[in-house]
């Protein structure tokens, strides 16, 4: 079905081209980048004037403090942070991107697509690796780090979509990511949770991905597949193939494309190409969340 194209009111329109102008500018400075995002998430949810007597250290009772120190990603704990093999300076960059990203979804401005859709295209330039131009990025998405992340031009990611980017995730041009699917790029060891093997995960050039459907880590969808919603996909899509279920297998060739196109089957298991190196820093001091007993019955107990 054909789109309607819509705008808003040219004055509403100057205001939100100067107000992602200044938004660039100020990230692309010499500022201190959390010092910038505290004060446009300030901003973002009206407390400028409290947020300017917190920091010149008026008197505000204990939870209102809390609330505007919130604002600096600096006094923030996130789960990427945790990630022993990621490299420190660069997540301390995009932890603060991604601060005001998630805040930012949080906010009533957010509700305003002439406003959200630039405003993350912006973010994406920023945090990324790679940002294609005519981003379509809708509201919850959810972004592992960053920074591992490469994506082409006019991709539309919809709503309350993960992009896991532990690994690396490289999306191609015009890639179109239905509401609720989940992109992974890392896999936990099935004895040892603890155990964490990172991929690139490959999803080529015009590839539509139904709702809530999942790919597995290290998969890749070639260009111009599709794969139905809810299919859980385990191996690679080859390229103009529809692939369904759980686990996904395609079932067609789409039509027209069957000269160039590979008999459907089941999909080949090329995970072990795509997996990326992992090494941790000599001087982390590792730590197990569980603390489990994972030594099966006869054998010494490790944990």
């Amino acid at each position: 079905m054909t789109k309607r194209h819509v705008e808003v009111p040219a004055d509403a329109r100057d205001q939100i081209d100067e107000a992602i102008a200044a938004i660039d500018r100020r990230l692309s400075g010499e500022e201190d980048t959390a010092m910038v995002v505290q004060e446009l998430l300030a901003d973002l949810f009206g407390d400028r004037k409290l947020f300017e007597q917190y920091r010149a250290g008026a008197s505000l009772s204990p939870i209102a403090s809390v609330r505007l120190q919130s604002y600096d990603p600096r006094s923030a704990l996130t789960e990427t942070e945790h990630w022993a093999e990621q490299d420190r300076s660069e997540l301390r960059e995009s932890k603060c991107l991604l601060y005001l990203w998630r805040g930012f979804d949080q906010s009533p401005l957010a509700n305003n697509l002439a406003f959200a859709l630039p405003f993350r295209q912006l973010l994406a330039d920023h945090l990324f690796a790679e940002a294609g131009d005519g981003l379509r990025l809708f509201g919850g998405i959810k972004i592992q780090a960053g920074h591992n992340i490469r994506m082409g031009d006019n991709v539309v990611v919809h709503n309350d979509v993960l992009l896991d980017d532990r690994g690396e995730l490289v999306l191609g041009d015009r890639v179109s990511i239905a509401d609720r699917c989940h992109l992974h790029t890392h896999n936990h060891d099935t004895v040892d949770q603890t155990d964490v093997t990172n991929y690139r995960t490959v999803v080529d050039d015009d590839v539509r991905l139904g709702y809530d459907t999942m790919l597995d880590a290290g998969v890749r969808v070639g260009e111009n597949a599709m794969v139905g919603a809810s299919s859980i996909v385990r191996g690679d899509v080859p390229a103009h193939h529809i692939a369904v279920g759980s686990p996904a297998k395609t079932v067609k060739v789409k039509p027209g494309w069957e000269p160039v196109a590979d008999h459907p089957g089941p999909l080949p298991d090329n995970r072990e190409e795509r997996r990326l190196p992992s090494e941790v820093p000599d001087d982390i001091r590792e730590f197990d969340e569980f603390g489990r007993d994972l030594s099966p019955p006869g054998e010494t107990t490790r944990i």
